[in-house]
């Protein structure tokens, strides 16, 4: 029995170990190979109901991505040049070649997200979005980062009242504020939950200097209030 526990004893350890060394440089190695410095956001690939969604992750994900020492190229120009160019529709570029980001709009690489579910429950008062977030290259088509989350935005509103009026009026007061919750702030959540690991930019003070940090698992969940 000893024999077997010191051998579980040292597959935990082991295991714990292997954890411990997900930093950010081994995690994402092709960020500190490539050093992109110009990203290009793409708009959203929206496989929900919710058509509004799309608009609130494409204006919120370029102060994402600058806040972590990125330069953003401006999405609205961006979009003119994707229009012109029928490149509007992300779902032609997410696994094809991305060498015209590159020649037309200097881009080192692009930004392709996927809303996968948006849905607001007004009985619990919270929003939930799971979102995709996949950073190609656009010198060799490779993905160098990628991460999918599902945030659960609490928007839920605590009554002191007791009894079952205090829970009726605690229900309505929630599904009121789930009503009332600013989407941007829903989408900008998801966002820094899923750019927490990202590997700083140019112009942030910790560029090439976070490789050792610890790093989140790749698919996440998270609730926000």
């Amino acid at each position: 029995m000893k024999k077997i526990f010191y051998l579980l004893l040292c597959t935990a350890m082991l295991s714990s170990c292997g954890t411990a060394l997900l930093t950010r440089g081994t995690a994402y190695p092709k960020m500190y190979e490539e050093r992109p410095l110009a990203i290009a956001v793409m708009p959203p690939i929206n496989k929900t109901n919710n058509v509004e969604s799309k608009e609130f992750l494409y204006i919120t994900l370029p102060q994402s991505l600058c806040e972590r020492g990125y330069y953003v190229l401006s999405p609205f120009l961006s979009m003119e040049l994707f229009r012109s160019e029928s490149a509007y529709d992300a779902e032609l570029f997410e696994e094809g070649p991305l060498d015209k980001f590159q020649d037309i709009l200097g881009a080192d690489a692009v930004l392709f997200t996927t809303i996968h579910s948006w849905e607001k429950n007004a009985l619990l008062g919270s929003v939930t979005v799971s979102i995709e977030y996949k950073l190609r290259s656009t010198k060799t088509n490779e993905t160098i980062f990628h991460r999918k989350g599902t945030v659960v935005y609490d928007a839920s509103v605590k009554v002191n009242s007791g009894g079952l009026a205090g829970a009726l009026v605690g229900v309505a007061a929630s599904a009121i504020s789930a009503a009332a919750t600013d989407y941007v702030k829903v989408a900008t959540a998801c966002n820094n939950a899923a750019l927490v690991d990202i590997p700083e930019g140019k112009y942030s003070p910790n560029y090439d200097k976070d490789q050792t940090l610890r790093v989140e698992p790749k698919e996440f969940k998270k609730t926000i209030k």
